[in-house]
Formats: structure tokens, sequence, C-alpha cells
């Protein structure tokens, strides 16, 4: 990958663990929303239906017919509702502290599956108070038919569902948990995202994970965070992103981007160029190719220089599955430069129209981080010892 010269200088003061976590979680958020109401849409489409590119929170698609429009009924994308992406990441931050401890397969189903299907939150989309498990994806209820209803292991339960972004979106805290750290995230992660997918689809949310982690390195810049990635990606994953982000290098803005980057991603890419109307092989096992998304975000992180605004705007603009690179790509630009990077309107106006507060897992996560890094520093230091005893014996 050619190295770019434009990126933003790293900070004179190092962000604490506080404010990186703050940002990732922050930003995957505001991401998540203003991708939501142009999801599934061409950048043509996009740029005709807004008179030009989207540079905010906007509103539904179809104005106020969204409660009928079809596909997009019943959810009110737009005016800054978050969407799954967002209720999932929520969720997992739950886990983490319930749990307070690195979490594994196991996790999902005893902690996950029961906050999903037993316990009603607001659901910004629905305008209601409902079971989360009401509002996600097929791809996601499938956790909780295998590991609730199937028994399945929770190791093997992500075999079978199409292989889709479903848990790369929301596995940024599992990045965070393990900040600078980024082979412990990629590990943590597959063997988290294993109790819901398989082939890349799994790969896709170890290497988000390890992404994350590399962006809460002090000093951190985009390419070092795509270096770290590519570092430990496999197979189709791993082309996806060099074939991305070598194009991204050659771009500082995102408007010439955007054709490159999906030329770029689409020999990987199974759903095919028609969005809403999958290939026949769509979304399939493969060692062969990645999900789209990923390899986008990592790519418009690199054409952003980093910029929150710049680089989540470009994944908007991308269209298709935008609501889920915006989330990828905002976490990556919120880890690098905290939650100051990012518009202080965007995130007032998420949070009011999703009824949400931003912040409260991000203190949760944070102080659970803290936790699990002075359990992990007691178990290294005992290994440790153990290890030099035995080394000492053969001496």
């Amino acid at each position: 990958m050619t190295h770019k010269t434009s990126e933003l200088p790293v900070a004179a003061t190092t962000l604490t663990l506080a404010e990186r976590v703050t940002g990732a979680l922050v930003g995957a958020a505001v991401g998540d929303a203003l991708g939501g109401p142009v999801e599934g849409w061409t950048p043509e489409q996009i740029a005709e239906r807004h008179g030009g590119r989207v540079t905010g929170v906007v509103g539904p698609w179809y104005g106020d017919d969204w409660r009928t429009a079809r596909p997009i009924a019943p959810y009110h994308k737009g005016d800054g509702h978050v969407t799954d992406d967002t209720l999932m990441t929520h969720a997992l931050v739950r886990v983490y502290e319930t749990v307070r401890d690195h979490l594994d397969a196991y996790s999902v189903a005893d902690h996950l599956v029961p906050d999903l299907m037993s316990r009603p939150r607001w659901i910004p989309e629905l305008e209601a108070e409902a079971l989360p498990l009401q509002r996600i994806f097929l791809a996601e209820k499938w956790i909780v038919t295998r590991l609730h209803y199937g028994h399945a292991d929770p190791r093997e339960a992500g075999s079978g569902n199409v292989v889709n972004c479903g848990a790369a979106m929301y596995m940024a805290p599992v990045g965070l948990v393990n900040a600078a750290h980024p082979e412990a995230a990629y590990a943590e992660a597959l063997d988290v995202a294993g109790a819901h997918q398989s082939s890349y689809g799994r790969e896709a949310a170890g290497v988000l994970a390890a992404a994350v982690a590399a962006a809460c390195t002090p000093g951190a810049t985009p390419v070092s965070v795509v270096e770290a990635a590519l570092a430990l990606a496999k197979d189709g994953t791993r082309s996806a992103i060099e074939s991305v982000c070598e194009v991204a290098s050659r771009h500082t803005d995102f408007e010439s981007a955007l054709v490159p980057l999906r030329a770029a991603v689409a020999p990987f890419d199974t759903v095919g160029p028609h969005y809403r109307e999958p290939s026949l092989g769509a979304r399939r096992p493969s060692r062969l190719h990645s999900i789209e998304e990923l390899p986008v975000a990592l790519g418009m992180l690199l054409v952003g220089g980093g910029d929150y605004r710049h680089t989540v705007l470009g994944s908007v603009n991308y269209g298709r599955d935008c609501d889920s690179i915006a989330t990828m790509s905002g976490a990556l630009a919120g880890a690098l430069h905290g939650e100051q990077a990012i518009p202080a309107g965007w995130v007032k106006t998420v949070a009011d129209a999703s009824r949400l507060d931003l912040h409260a897992p991000a203190r949760a996560l944070t102080e659970v981080a803290r936790e699990i890094f002075v359990r992990d520093t007691a178990r290294r230091r005992a290994h440790e010892a153990a290890f030099a005893a035995l080394a000492g014996d053969e001496r």
C-alpha cells in the first residue's frame, strides 16, 4: 500500500483511554445515524434525492411516507435515529458490564441472547419500547434461534448463517477493551463472533476489533491502523483491504474516491452490483471473498486522513450498506481523535432523536476495560513467574 502524507498531525497531548472509548462509541453511533436514511442506495441516487452530497443529519428517504413506503417501512430511518448497528453495540457493552472480563462465544449465549429477547428498550426506528429482537435483522435473529431455541454449541452457532457484516458492525467494544493490543482484540472478537458468523463475516469482526484497538494506540494514524489490520487479516478479507486501501491512498477527497473504491472492492463482494438484489452466490462462505463494509471503512479512513467528518461523510455518501460502513469508520476515526473531533451538533441531534445517552456506554466500558487490564496484568505476571520457575528447573 502506498502511504499518504496528508494525514492529520498527531495530537501533542495523548488522549486518555476514556477519551478514545468515548470517541469510538459516540463516533460509531453518529456514523450509524447519518448513514441510516440513505442505506441501500447508490451515490448517484443519494445525490439526486438530496440535491447533492449528504453533509449531516437528513430526514427519511421517503419523507413523511416512511411509515408505509417499502422497503423502508416500518422503520423511521433518518432524523438522527440510530439503527441496529448501535443497538447491538450497546448490547455488547452491557454484556461486558455484566461479565467484567474478556468475552467468548458462551458470553453471547449466556448474556447477549437474553438481553435481545427479554428486556424491552427504546427502539428509535420504531419510536416505541420493544425488544431489540423485534428490530434486529434476520442475520442477528439467527443468534437467538441457534442459541436459545436450537441449543447449538456457541462456538459453532454462526455456521450456516448468511455471511455478512452483522458481527463486525458491533465489534468495536472488543477492540476498546483490548485497546492498543490488536492481536488480543482479533482473537477475542473471533471467539465472540463464532456464535454469530462464519467465514469472512467472522474474519471481518476480528479485523475490525483489531483496527479499533490499533486506533487507540498513542501516536496511531490511519496508515498504522490499516497496517495493523493487514498484519492480522486472512484470505479474501486481507486481499480486499489491500485492494481498497491501495486505491484509497491515491485520494484525499471522498467525491473522487466513491467510484474507485467500489470498483476495488467489487471482485471480493458477493452481493453484486445491485445492493437490494443480491446475486445467487451472495453471502455464502468463501476463503476468496470479503464483506464490503470493512475494507471501504478502512479506505475512507485513509481518504479522510482520519478526519472524522470527512471519513464518515465519505462512508455515508458511498451508499449501499453505508450505515454499517459509517459505524465502522466512525468508530475508527473517533478512537483516533476522541469525541472532540465529532461535530457536537451531530452528537446532540442523534442523542436527542434516538433518546439515548451516547456517553453512558462509554463510561461503563472504560471502567470495565480498566478492570480487565488489572486482571490481565495479574494473570500475565502469574504466568511469567510460573514459566520462569519451569525454565529454571531446566538449567
